[in-house]
């Protein structure tokens, strides 16, 4: 219909009524600027229907324990040929076996007839409190009943989220058993271990504070605000007990540096660096943004100036979400070795880092000058595991409705809310040793 304007103009009455109701005009852009988000949820949820009313895969099978959950090929296992390779994933801080759901299922896909995959369930929820090295000690019992009762692995791997790093790599000192080898069969990296006696492989941590959780942005979301930061060191411990404790490296057990320190070197009863050192390749996945739990640093196992200025995103293809892939091998520890021993050299009284690694002084010193301390603590853990060479990979969620949640995302804790760091599993299984 049209009516007739004072000018004798001839205008629709739709036109009339956006003339009259200006505000109709704004609500039309807003519900037009809905669109593209309505129609992004609308694909998460038939994404989300498919994969819950789907059942998995034949070749596919998942038995819940009373240890865990363990996914295989069930294919495979019906023609005799049950893998070899066990793979044991652990969750982070509070967490359960369903955040490792995705990968888990991922990684048999690929390797059918290889791999057995081992979701920990040994520390969850409020058991993750009770710090790392009880943690660390449950896991090593879970996986020896484990091996004790697959008894056809001879090849073992670790991937672990967020906190589930540490507490694997207590578990792997307490797991390690040294090789007897001779002479000329020693390597560059020196003689090689068993670990629960099967072959290291794989150890592969996703958003894990290496460094902990106390300093200048290891927490993002305290925006480092020294205030904030102080008051979290104090409290932490109130809200997940121990695990609070050694995460802000506030531990004082027997008069003893804080425990992350101490896993960082080999000790008298348990060798931490040797454990690691027996696996072929290491692997440190990070957030290099968007990530409030674990800062870049930590995580990458990075000094400050270590971090690389600029994200390239070299497989904007097939990984959209792998910002940089970095190698460090034995050449390159030594030269950042040599670095810092040159830095603290300049200094009249030689090397100063060493006069404060002394045990005695830096408790002392942990009263009196807490950020200088900490800075001591980060580069002595930092020093501990570089003694082995490290691959890291970079992570920066591009596109993603939850990018705040890329703590999550990487790991692809929940697949409706965190399918966008799929590409990053999907780039750890093209990469894994099986």
């Amino acid at each position: 219909m049209t009516c007739t304007t004072s000018m004798g103009t001839s205008i629709s009455l739709h036109q009339r009524h956006k003339r009259l109701w200006p505000g109709s005009q704004r609500s039309e852009r807003r519900n037009m600027d809905l669109v593209p988000w309505l129609r992004d949820l609308q694909r998460h949820v038939s994404t989300w229907r498919s994969s819950s009313a789907t059942p998995l895969p034949s070749q596919v099978e998942t038995e819940s324990t009373g240890t865990g959950q363990d996914t295989w090929s069930l294919e495979a296992d019906n023609e005799g040929h049950f893998p070899e390779h066990l793979v044991i994933m652990v969750n982070g801080l509070g967490g359960s076996p369903d955040d490792w759901k995705f990968a888990a299922e991922q990684l048999v896909k690929r390797f059918p007839d290889k791999v057995v995959v081992h979701r920990s369930q040994c520390n969850t929820a409020k058991l993750t409190y009770d710090g790392v090295d009880r943690m660390g000690e449950r896991l090593a019992d879970e996986v020896r009943s484990l091996v004790e009762k697959r008894r056809g692995v001879i090849k073992i791997s670790f991937v672990a989220h967020s906190l589930g790093g540490l507490i694997a790599r207590y578990a792997i000192g307490i797991l390690y058993a040294p090789e007897t080898v001779s002479d000329n069969s020693l390597d560059e990296l020196g003689p090689k271990g068993r670990i629960a006696g099967l072959e290291p492989i794989n150890f592969i941590t996703s958003a894990t504070p290496h460094l902990g959780s106390r300093g200048n942005k290891q927490l993002p979301f305290l925006f480092g605000l020294s205030l904030l930061e102080r008051t979290a060191v104090e409290t932490a411990h109130l809200i997940i007990g121990r695990t609070g404790r050694h995460l802000f490296l506030t531990d004082r057990d027997d008069g003893k540096l804080p425990l992350l320190v101490r896993i960082a070197e080999d000790q008298d009863d348990i060798k931490f660096i040797s454990a690691l050192r027996a696996f072929k390749r290491r692997v440190a996945y990070a957030n290099a943004s968007f990530d409030h739990i674990v800062g870049w640093r930590t995580a990458s196992l990075r000094r400050p100036h270590e971090l690389p200025k600029q994200l390239t995103h070299p497989y904007n293809g097939k990984y959209p979400n792998i910002a940089n892939v970095e190698n460090v091998d034995l050449d390159n520890c030594e030269k950042l070795e040599n670095a810092v021993v040159a830095r603290t050299d300049d200094v009249e009284g030689s090397n100063i880092l060493e006069f404060f690694f002394s045990e005695k002084r830096i408790i002392l010193l942990s009263h009196l000058m807490p950020l200088l301390i900490c800075g001591l603590f980060a580069e002595k853990i930092t020093r501990g595991l570089t003694q082995v060479p490290w691959e890291r990979v970079d992570v920066k969620i591009k596109k993603c409705r939850l990018k705040y949640n890329a703590h999550n995302t990487i790991q692809v804790r929940k697949y409706f809310w965190n399918s966008d760091g799929a590409d990053v599993i999907i780039h750890m299984i093209d990469n894994f040793l099986v």
